[in-house]
């Protein structure tokens, strides 16, 4: 028998694993991730953005099938698919894999829960297409990981590996979820590699469309899943061919291993960082460096100098062009900074120390958070070097006008393995994400739903209850111009 391809694989895996078999820690940790993609949507659902790509949903028409959060009605699965993963997206507040830097809930989830809803699949089998759906997603991002390099492949070619990555990911969820069998899902993944895309110049020189490519992954995996359903297939070779996934995304520079080894039995689900604060991860050690300090008794009105230490590869997106990292001009641009970064947890505030709140295009611009930005440098640190990308870790030191030295140094991130966020932490945030849009008793019910989720009949009860989500005018938005990024 020839050896089976490694779309093969993949398609068996995705399909044949029995939900029975989800190891409990996998099920624990999808049901918080339904729970944190669901918050971050009706978070971002005022966002010009998010207005943006319900108003392109709405005037699409078609036959209702699934739920897209804030629209009365029903539409087609893949727009709500497209819906449900920009918002997911859009705030910069999803969960993040390390070190292939995905953030692939926000793919998947948008994917699986509208094919889920079209079909009327159960609780159980949602759980566990999420779940084959984001190992899949993360094992082809890591392919792409170069360890020598300590770098993703698809960075360096300027790919956004998340929604190329998500679109198969959230394809084999898809296809899972429609009933495909292994053959079928392979189509599924041969269709939605021709489909996955995403380009990062944006995040460079500016524009808003990243805040659209988990919500395209979405549409194409739910959309490559149904074509291939009604017969379109694809190559068997789709990933190594020669002019396959990843001589044409990576230039053939990648792990076969990375996707295949451990399949079923090692998973990554459970080891996704969750996102306390809403900006660029490579951000979050040095909010909660600052968080330290101020909990130190630091007083903003003592700083003379600040020098923030990180890996030397995550200053070209949080410390370059340092004028402009020092002084963001929305709260968009703040999420890329590392001294507005500094600033907000010197200042504090949010849920979990810094939240939305804190990102807004009025304070971006306040004259007191630009002066200390200003005083704020970003340089190298060989312990960073050492640790980074398994961690993005910050030493934050800080020169007191009477001459003191404060240092503070964060070498794991908060929302990973090493330092959790509690199931309280997380409902906290989902909480503070939907207030205001969501009435209370119907969050309450949203969260009561998913924490069910594998034991409910079907998803639909779940999204009837986010058919209808409100904004007021106090809610601030960090609307804007994008700033240089990465991840």
């Amino acid at each position: 028998m020839a050896e089976r391809t490694l779309g093969q694989q993949l398609a068996a895996f995705a399909v044949d694993t029995p939900a029975a078999d989800l190891p409990p820690e996998v099920v624990d940790s999808v049901r918080q991730r339904v729970l944190d993609v669901v918050g971050l949507c009706v978070a971002a659902y005022p966002l010009p953005t998010s207005r943006a790509a319900l108003a392109y949903v709405r005037e699409q028409g078609g036959r209702g099938q699934a739920r897209a959060i804030g629209l009365a009605e029903p539409v087609p699965a893949a727009l709500a698919a497209f819906a449900n993963g920009v918002l997911a997206h859009s705030l910069d507040y999803d969960d993040t894999h390390l070190p292939s830097v995905l953030h692939p809930s926000a793919s998947v989830v948008p994917a699986a829960l509208a094919a889920a809803e079209a079909t009327g699949a159960s609780g159980r089998e949602t759980v566990a297409a999420i779940a084959v759906g984001i190992e899949v997603c993360v094992r082809l991002g890591m392919a792409g990981y170069d360890r020598a390099a300590g770098n993703s492949v698809f960075f360096e070619h300027g790919q956004h590996a998340t929604s190329i990555c998500g679109t198969l990911g959230g394809a084999v969820a898809a296809a899972r979820l429609f009933g495909l069998d292994a053959g079928q899902a392979l189509d599924s993944l041969g269709v939605a590699a021709s489909m996955a895309a995403g380009l990062i110049e944006a995040n460079r020189t500016g524009g808003t469309v990243k805040r659209i490519h988990c919500g395209w992954a979405a549409h194409a995996a739910v959309s490559a899943a149904a074509l291939a359903r009604h017969g379109i297939t694809g190559p068997p070779t789709v990933l190594e061919g020669r002019f396959g996934f990843f001589q044409a995304f990576l230039r053939g520079e990648f792990d076969p291993a990375e996707v295949v080894d451990g399949l079923g039995t090692k998973w990554a689900v459970p080891g996704i960082f969750f996102k306390p604060y809403p900006a660029n991860h490579f951000t979050h050690a040095a909010i909660d460096a600052a968080i330290a300090l101020r909990e130190r008794g630091l007083a903003v009105d003592e700083i003379d100098t600040i020098t923030l230490g990180v890996p030397t590869p995550v200053i070209r997106t949080i410390g370059a062009p340092i004028e402009r990292k020092q002084a963001p001009r929305t709260g968009y641009e703040a999420q890329f900074s590392g001294p507005y970064a500094v600033v907000a947890g010197l200042y504090g505030g949010g849920v979990l120390g810094v939240g939305p709140d804190d990102f807004t295009d009025a304070l971006a611009v306040d004259p007191d958070r630009r002066a200390l930005m200003a005083r704020v440098q970003v340089v190298p640190d060989e312990r960073c070097d050492a640790i980074f990308p398994y961690q993005f870790p910050a030493v934050l030191r800080v020169r007191t006008r009477d001459g003191r030295t404060w240092t503070e140094e964060v070498l794991a991130n908060r929302g990973g393995p090493q330092r959790p966020l509690s199931t309280a932490e997380l409902a906290r945030k989902f909480h503070h994400n939907v207030a205001g849009r969501l009435a209370p008793d119907i969050a309450g019910q949203v969260e009561q739903e998913i924490g069910r989720l594998d034991r409910a009949a079907d998803v639909r009860r779940l999204t009837d209850l986010l058919a209808v989500v409100t904004t007021t005018p106090t809610t601030p938005t960090t609307a804007g111009t994008p700033a240089p990024a990465r991840a």
